[in-house]
């Protein structure tokens, strides 16, 4: 991924995608779709990096093809 993303940006991506939330979880927020959840970062720590971005979209199943498909 080429830059770093703010949660809001990432939170809004991923319900285009089809997650739902976020929810409040243990530690951390999750979004859901279906049976799957994906934790996302504390919101309070500034821009996500684009290596933790990538960890979060191989845990969603998406591919950067369709990551990048979404417009903001």
């Amino acid at each position: 991924m080429p830059r770093n993303i703010s949660l809001r940006d990432l939170v809004h991506r991923l319900r285009k995608l089809g997650f739902d939330g976020p929810y409040p979880g243990d530690r951390h927020l999750f979004m859901a779709k279906g049976d799957l959840k994906v934790r996302i970062p504390n919101p309070h720590r500034g821009n996500i990096s684009p290596h933790l971005l990538a960890e979060i979209l191989r845990q969603a199943g998406i591919s950067r093809g369709e990551w990048l498909k979404v417009d903001n």
